[in-house]
């Protein structure tokens, strides 16, 4: 195999272990059928290709050595997957091949070294996912969606959930939301993500999607655990992305797809995987048992550099180097054939060199294979040098596909040098206990105090900025009046009763220049009879607090309020909340619960404060106004 021709002497390094050496026959094409014009062309290789011959006859090996559990002498054990490796010149479509012919044999394999990220199936099922969050009305992004690990509908799900449909197939699934229970859980993950896609970045919303919402454990239950690779390459790109642009799904979809990130992937931890690479990325590594099916292609002519250059002196150091550039054969004189020459015999001695690292990566098996194309294999291929190598030296071997091989082997004759104890289960994934599956037990309270006027439940909806007040009053919002009137009921009882009808005026005006005067008057007319309402007088009295703050404990738990108004009286404690920008309800209409968690948590921390005195909570609505006195028996069902 040296480029002189020259004798060659090897001396082993693990002397009395068993080695082996199989040439198999190349796998030539058979006569293909005619295919019709219009027939659909196939992007996947056809059953009956080389490529996928030799592909089939790989795995089928290797799945043989593993279910029969064929001793790997040198090792004292059975053949374990992560004992193999397969390598390749180029990524070429037969190591696609050959990875699904492996895990159509069950057996686990790594995939490749080096990946496009915007192909895997994981990441494309995640990118498909946020299309649909950006577009819903997009059926064919959804079907994808819905047909993918994240939600797993079968195609008879898809089948009866689009057929005969009168809009869009997400209208479609919401309308029909509680006809299965396969359609409701779909439904109602898909409007959880929605709800969160506008507020979150995409980096936090795919970890959250990944990890508390279980999405990498349905990717890798119908992918595989290779599918983690790119997942992580995934999440780590979406930091980076927001690290340099402002973070929105829109913008991550759009940069990773534009930018088509390759990934080298590690293959060297221990995952008793097959693993599949390149020569050159092998460089350093070693296995047991080394496949080389890509070995009937060389460098041709094609490959010769259109540029030569031609040194002066002996071509040695940083002598003066001229470029030639003949542009056309015809163009050439003899030192240009000359230089093409010496660049064809320096490729020459590299490809034989790069053999070397292939077959240098086994450690006591080597299994040679190839395919040819319709034109052959090239003269002074891989497989030309291995076969006149082997010339004389090789047995014949029946091979397990009715074809005969060569091989060269020797016994074991020394005590195995790789040999241990064989760990129960070793070789397969450790069994993960209940608690490592299960979602972690809720964190404790956070020291943070409760704040009764920021309710965890959801608020009733604001009023509208552009809403008017109605009747005259069409120039000021319903949100706009109810904050004046807030603040007049704030600052008002501090005044004396006679003072107080001139300070609202001056206020509006200052406050609200835009209305007349006769606007200003409605409004503050509005205010002082809310202050001259006898019901209510204890509250605006001399003495009664305004937006005054409590903080306590009540069950181990400490709560910090500011209450809007507040009376404390001998017998009794009346405490009033402002509702300056929310409609009261309606005749027959309930409170809403977040109010009644609200002054129920002020209720208590009163009673905490004025053990001896009765606790009384009431809203009062500005938009109106409206005062609304809450039982006590309802605000204890809502007590914290």
């Amino acid at each position: 195999l040296t480029a002189t021709g020259g004798e060659t002497r090897h001396l082993a390094f693990r002397g009395g272990q068993a080695g082996y050496v199989e040439l198999w026959p190349t796998v030539t094409p058979q006569q293909a059928e005619e295919s019709e014009p219009w027939d659909a062309p196939l992007d996947r290789i056809a059953a009956a290709s080389p490529e996928t011959v030799l592909a089939t006859r790989i795995a089928a090996r290797i799945s043989g050595w593993i279910e029969n559990r064929e001793i790997l002498e040198s090792q004292g054990r059975p053949i374990r997957p992560g004992d193999i490796l397969v390598l390749v010149r180029r990524r070429t479509p037969f190591v696609d091949e050959l990875v699904r012919c492996l895990k159509n044999h069950e057996v686990p394999v790594a995939g490749t070294d080096r990946m496009v990220l915007t192909e895997q199936m994981a990441v494309m099922d995640l990118m498909a996912l946020g299309a649909f969050l950006l577009l819903p009305e997009d059926d064919l992004t959804l079907a994808v969606v819905l047909k993918g690990p994240l939600l797993g509908f079968n195609d008879d799900d898809l089948f009866a959930l689009a057929r005969g449909r009168k809009g869009t197939l997400w209208a479609e699934l919401q309308t029909r939301r509680k006809e299965t229970p396969h359609f409701t859980a779909a439904c109602d993950e898909l409007r959880a993500f929605l709800k969160r896609a506008d507020f979150t970045s995409p980096f936090a919303f795919y970890a959250e999607l990944l990890g508390p919402g279980d999405g990498r454990r349905r990717l890798t239950a119908r992918l595989g655990l290779d599918a983690n690779d790119p997942i992580d390459e995934f999440l780590n790109l979406a930091l980076d992305f927001e690290r340099a642009h402002t973070p929105s799904l829109q913008g991550f979809l759009h940069w990773l797809a534009a930018g088509s990130a390759e990934i080298k992937r590690d293959l060297e931890q221990d995952r008793d995987e097959v693993r599949v690479m390149t020569v050159h990325g092998a460089k350093g590594l070693e296995a047991n048992i080394v496949f080389l099916p890509d070995t009937c292609g060389a460098l041709g002519a094609h490959h010769d550099e259109a540029m030569l250059w031609a040194t002066e002196g002996d071509g040695e150091g940083d002598d003066l180097k001229m470029a030639l550039w003949p542009v056309g054969r015809d163009n050439e004189d003899k030192l240009c054939a000359v230089l093409r020459e010496h660049g064809r015999a320096r490729r020459s001695d590299e490809h034989r060199r790069l053999l070397y690292v292939a077959m240098t990566r086994a450690r006591d098996r080597l299994y040679v294979g190839g395919w040819e194309t319709k034109n052959g294999r090239t003269a002074g291929c891989w497989y030309d040098l291995v076969r006149d190598a082997l010339e004389g030296a090789a047995e014949s071997v029946e091979l397990e596909f009715g074809e005969t091989g060569w091989c060269l082997a020797t016994p074991q004759t020394a005590q195995p040098d790789g040999e241990r104890k064989e760990a129960p289960g070793a070789g397969k994934a450790p069994h993960l206990p209940g608690w490592a599956r299960a979602l972690p037990p809720q964190d404790p309270l956070p020291p943070a105090p409760l704040a009764p006027s920021r309710p965890q439940t959801e608020e009733p909806a604001v009023l509208s900025p552009l809403e008017t007040s109605g009747g005259k009053d069409k120039a000021l919002s319903v949100l706009a009046r109810g904050r004046l009137v807030h603040r007049l009921l704030q600052n008002l009882p501090d005044l004396a009763a006679s003072a107080r009808e001139k300070a609202t005026l001056d206020y509006l005006a200052l406050a609200a220049p835009t209305l007349d005067e006769k606007k200003r008057r409605a409004i503050a007319k509005e205010a002082l009879e809310v202050l001259e309402t006898p019901g209510l007088a204890p509250l605006f009295a001399p003495g009664s607090l305004a937006e005054a703050s409590l903080c306590g404990v009540v069950n181990g738990r400490v709560i910090s309020g500011q209450v809007d108004r507040m009376a404390v009286g001998e017998k009794e404690v009346l405490v009033v909340d402002y509702k300056s920008n929310r409609a009261p309800p309606k005749e027959g209409e309930a409170v809403p619960e977040a109010y009644l968690k609200q002054m129920a948590a002020y209720r208590a921390l009163c009673r905490e404060i004025y053990p001896d005195k009765d606790i009384c909570c009431a809203l009062l609505w500005t938009e109106g106004p409206a005062f609304t006195l809450l039982e006590g028996a309802v605000l204890d069902r809502h007590a914290p």
